[in-house]
């Protein structure tokens, strides 16, 4: 079980779902919305990715891949706006699909 990358994984969902709640207070939500939904499914994807990591499965690798595409993709979506939280959540996003693609081989 690798912790760095458990602790990484989570650290990206709580920053997903905290850049989705503060989303949901912004001006314009309709332009949010696309950020709301990759924000939701990469903290879902690094969750279930935490389960797979921390017992070992021998899926693990197949579930990073995925998390690490989708955590890019969020990430994109962020960098689109200029909101704190979103700048916080894009950087979480870039080092957990790093973190991803370093152990899905491991």
């Amino acid at each position: 079980m690798n912790k760095d990358l458990i602790r990484t994984l989570a650290e990206c969902a709580a920053a997903c779902n905290n850049c989705a709640i503060s989303c949901l207070q912004e001006d314009d939500i309709k332009m949010m919305v696309p950020c709301i939904r990759l924000d939701l499914d990469c903290a879902a994807i690094c969750k279930e990715a935490i389960d797979y990591v921390s017992r070992d499965s021998r899926y693990a690798g197949e579930i990073l891949r995925q998390c690490a595409k989708i955590c890019r993709d969020c990430g994109q979506e962020c960098q689109k706006h200029e909101a704190q939280h979103c700048k916080e959540c894009a950087e979480a996003c870039f080092k957990c699909a790093e973190a991803c693609e370093q152990h899905q081989t491991a």
